[in-house]
């Protein structure tokens, strides 16, 4: 199931199991010593060594690179930043890949190391599935963090945004990959480029240390490995003046914090997803909910669905949504034990109802991603899957399944420097004297810190600041039913317009329904009665089966609670803006929405929101929580830069003011703060 694609890489194997690339018709890495020239070439010039062991505690350091090929550099650099660099220090590793290697190649390929095999094991327990786009991993618990950009250097790299350290100018040779070494790479390297950032690399061709002199480096020719005479090495020489950026979507200006300290106001999928990114960073986070447990509310349903529909247009929700899921599968298997408690990686079946849905599997199927990520069955292969009868085709996630929200949420929370206060209710937020503080309804002062990060669903817009947020509760109900004969066969989750899951301690999960005239979270026969009919479209075997229960609707056991959504379904993950000087900093955009204002978004000191996750928190919850955690310190974001923006709070104030209406800060002006 894992052979490759086209965007796989295509391999021979050569003396000494070494991989050698047929598409481009050279190895990975030195024939002699791959693994002492990646030192010699990466780490000693870009003095690696020095620089991790000179580091302050809690600080950051940034590598980018082109071409991760086998890995090899990055662990190299991992090992490296283990035995060096301080403990409480973070590592962010970019790289970029056009063609990735399958998990079973790259296994094969770094078996050669087995000095690094400590290091390999690690990367490897999550490196499968992967797709096209960007790929996140937490590695070392939360010590080092690798965000692959797979695709085309040129429409990854202008995505980015970071402040690299050190970069690994690698791929293969000028000669055999000419169309990667451009003056557009170099100068994209200038732009993501901090400070007195190095460069190095195994070439000394001229027109690659002409190329990168021209983009602001100093380059000089030192010593090569082995049989290589010489190699270039350098130092970006100047300050590179980036080009305009949009202010309302631009990094706040990093304030001067005497502690990492951060509130989490919320304990769902999304207030535990930021509690636990931040902890993992070695950030103290204080976890306010308002129940006696976490994962009361819409997160608290007893079995969730990893449900990744995606678009073959790939427009941005599929997008964040492909990178999202393929994340949050990584960190189930990193921090929640499989089980029948936890969750099960049982596979996602989601059935073609009708010729449209047909169409858009058949196209996706048709765009080469790799069988363990998903692929095409017809109904007798489905019905094989499954272990019931369906009557159509599907699309099969191999990797997908159900989860337990709850115990993820508990899981996630567990943590050192996460304390949780439960019935801790924000009434309000006020800053003072470089703190936010929670004020309870007694107007009595909960906890203070530097950072705020509001992770309360639909009631996120009860505050005064975030009030203006087009925030919309919808509920859902899903049904539980008792298994049957018939029902305990069913293997797999079944997606069509509504979802059933196999069984968990002989009960069924059905759902969800979608209603917007109620807010309420009491269970309705109405609604199981419409989650039972969702069965025709699974399973006609579960359809019969169930019948019975039709005509004990009003005795089911269900579940109800409000999910939060925005306009366009896409979250609101990053910093808040003030919406009045907001308005009136870049009112000429009302006029001209072509103007390109430059000064700065008037944001709302440390203060964040991670919300509107509608039915898709599983998904989209622990990336979110990276992402925030990336605005917060400084890291590379994890998404690309035009994903990030759609995911912005910001976008609901920019769009009102280029249609000239007006948004106020006052509470419930555009926001939904349900009774």
């Amino acid at each position: 199931m894992t052979e490759p694609t086209s965007y796989h890489a295509e391999l021979d194997w050569i003396e000494g199991g070494q991989p050698f690339s047929i598409r481009y018709a050279d190895v990975y890495f030195s024939r002699d010593a791959g693994l002492d020239e990646t030192r010699h070439v990466f780490l000693q010039h870009n003095q690696l060594a020095q620089r991790f062991g000179s580091l302050p505690a809690e600080s950051r350091f940034c590598i980018g690179e082109t071409g991760f090929g086998t890995g090899l550099n990055f662990l190299a650099a991992w090992q490296l930043w283990d035995q060096i660099a301080p403990k409480s220090a973070h590592l962010h590793f970019v790289s970029t890949e056009k063609y990735p290697l399958t998990p079973t190649d790259m296994r094969r390929a770094l078996s050669i190391w087995p000095e690094l095999a400590e290091w390999t094991d690690q990367l490897l327990a999550q490196y499968s599935g992967l797709a096209p786009g960007w790929q996140h991993f937490g590695l070392a618990g939360g010590r080092v963090t690798l965000t692959l950009l797979i695709g085309d250097v040129f429409d990854t790299l202008p995505q980015l945004d970071a402040s690299v350290d050190a970069w690994f100018l690698d791929g293969f040779a000028p000669a055999k990959n000419p169309d990667m070494w451009q003056p557009a790479l170099y100068q994209q390297m200038a732009r993501l480029s901090a400070p007195n950032a190095t460069v190095a690399t195994f070439t000394c061709v001229g027109e690659v240390r002409r190329g990168l002199q021209a983009a602001g480096f100093s380059m000089r020719k030192v010593k090569g490995f082995g049989r290589k005479r010489e190699m270039l090495s350098g130092e970006l020489a100047g300050q590179v003046t980036p080009g305009w950026q949009p202010p309302w979507f631009a990094r706040p200006k990093p304030p001067q914090r005497t502690e990492r300290h951060a509130l989490v106001i919320g304990g769902g999928l999304a207030g535990c997803s930021t509690a636990h990114a931040l902890a993992r960073r070695g950030w103290r986070v204080t976890l306010l909910e308002r129940h006696s447990e976490l994962a009361q509310e819409a997160s608290g349903n007893p079995q969730g669905i990893l449900y990744a529909k995606l678009s073959p247009h790939h427009p941005p929700l599929s997008r964040f949504i492909q990178s999202s899921y393929q994340y949050s599968l990584r960190t189930l298997r990193r921090e929640l034990p499989e089980g029948e408690h936890n969750w099960r990686a049982c596979g996602v079946l989601q059935l073609a109802k009708n010729a449209k849905e047909a169409e858009r599997q058949s196209q996706l199927a048709a765009q080469d991603y790799a069988a363990d990520f998903l692929h095409t069955v017809n109904a007798s292969q489905a019905s094989e899957l499954a272990g019931v009868k369906i009557s159509t085709s599907g699309l099969f996630f191999p990797g997908a399944g159900w989860v337990n929200p709850p115990a993820l949420c508990r899981q996630l929370a567990h943590h050192a420097l996460i304390d949780i206060q439960p019935l801790a209710s924000a009434d309000r937020l006020q800053r003072e004297d470089g703190n936010w503080h929670i004020i309870d309804q007694d107007d009595d002062t909960l906890v203070s810190a530097p950072v705020v990060i509001i992770c309360c669903a639909h009631e996120s817009a009860r505050f005064q600041q975030s009030g203006h947020l087009p925030l919309k509760a919808i509920r859902g109900q899903i049904t539980h039913l008792p298994a049957t004969a018939d029902s305990l066969n069913l293997k797999t989750v079944l997606c069509a317009d509504g979802y059933i899951s196999p069984a968990k301690q002989d009960q069924h999960h059905l759902g969800a329904s979608f209603r917007f005239d109620r807010l309420d979270n009491q269970p309705s026969a109405e609604e199981n009665l419409s989650n039972l009919d969702l069965l025709a479209a699974l399973s006609p075997q579960l359809n019969d089966s169930f019948a019975p229960y039709r005509e004990q609707a009003d005795e089911l056991q269900a579940r109800a609670a409000l999910r939060c959504t925005a306009p366009d379904y896409l979250p609101l993950v990053g910093p808040i803006a003030d919406p009045d000087p907001f308005n009136q900093r870049y009112a000429i955009l009302a006029k001209d929405a072509s103007q390109q204002p430059d000064t700065a978004a008037p944001w709302h000191q440390d203060l964040y929101i991670n919300a509107a996750h509608g039915s898709r928190g599983l998904i989209s919850c622990p990336l979110s929580g990276e992402l925030v955690a990336a605005w917060i310190t400084g890291e590379p974001l994890p998404l690309p830069r035009d994903l990030a923006e759609a995911v912005h709070p910001n976008r609901f104030l920019l769009r009102r003011l280029i249609r000239g209406e007006q948004t106020g800060s006052q509470k419930g002006t555009h926001g939904l703060s349900p009774d």
